[in-house]
């Protein structure tokens, strides 16, 4: 089953929170159980094949095949479709975890992301390539604690392609410039220039049912995925409570700006309602 609050061995330790604070990331224990995990992939190809047990379609709508099929599969809001991914990027325990690491009393989901990274084979090239980037750069509608915790369905590491952080990066400020998609080593060079900085970088390996959690200004990217099994997984984007709504950025294509103006939310206006529902507010009870 989903993990549930009141364990207080999944929840980050006081050393844990410095590590955070120090490094701009966090590898929680494992948080879903195997049940779980394979509910949720379950969920995943009932999604892809535009099977909506809600009858509510995700964010732009059903997926469309790519023409390269070893490209990455992205899809937003899958929650909006289904009942077990909502039950998942709604975890109380996964918010309890990034209150803890963010010091805010208040989580609430930004939007979540179904990501599937298909393999070429032992010797293949590899796909879903995902160069260096802050998270970020992509909110700028949004003035607040933002966070990210990604839900590996199946064990991760270097040869299918896991993330790497590049530690300590989320004390950097916001870098100039889309680095997204890019060659690797020359995004690398590129913010080392900008930044003033040489990055070094750490592996993100996971087991099948593991989170790792991030904040939305540290580094990361993922290489291809070489093996010949797919590298599954769900992200859920977080921010705190008083995340407030900035008009007239970069960003006001996302799909928050979208929905504040759909809302006639104002400039200011926090990013609350049944769009970004609540994951664990302190004291609360249930």
């Amino acid at each position: 089953m989903i993990a549930q609050l009141g364990k207080e061995e999944l929840l980050p330790t006081t050393k844990d929170v410095e590590f955070w604070n120090e490094n701009g990331y966090w590898i929680a224990p494992v948080l879903f159980d195997e049940e779980t995990v394979e509910r949720l992939r379950n969920a995943m190809y009932r999604v892809w094949a535009a099977e909506f047990e809600t009858g509510r379609e995700p964010w732009g709508g059903p997926w469309r095949l790519d023409e390269n099929p070893h490209a990455i599969r992205k899809m937003d809001q899958s929650h909006w479709a289904n009942d077990t991914i909502r039950e998942l990027v709604t975890s109380e325990a996964v918010g309890a975890i990034a209150s803890r690491l963010s010091g805010e009393p208040e989580i609430r989901l930004w939007h979540d992301q179904m990501l599937y990274k298909p393999g070429q084979g032992r010797g293949g090239e590899g796909g879903g390539n995902v160069g260096w980037h802050q998270d970020l750069h992509y909110w700028q509608c949004a003035e607040g604690e933002l966070l990210t915790a990604w839900v590996a369905l199946d064990d991760v590491d270097e040869s299918n392609g896991c993330m790497h952080f590049v530690p300590g990066s989320h004390r950097w400020g916001l870098l100039e410039g889309d680095f997204f998609n890019q060659d690797m080593d020359g995004m690398r060079r590129r913010m080392e220039q900008e930044s003033g900085r040489k990055f070094g970088t750490v592996p993100c390996r996971l087991k099948a049912g593991q989170v790792s959690f991030h904040h939305c200004l540290t580094i990361h990217g993922s290489g291809p995925n070489r093996t010949d099994r797919p590298r599954r997984s769900f992200v859920l984007h977080l921010h705190s409570g008083a995340t407030r709504y900035r008009a007239g950025t970069c960003c006001d294509n996302h799909m928050n700006a979208i929905l504040m103006r759909e809302l006639e939310r104002q400039d200011g206006d926090r990013f609350a309602g049944s769009f970004w529902p609540v994951l664990y507010r302190a004291g609360a009870e249930g």
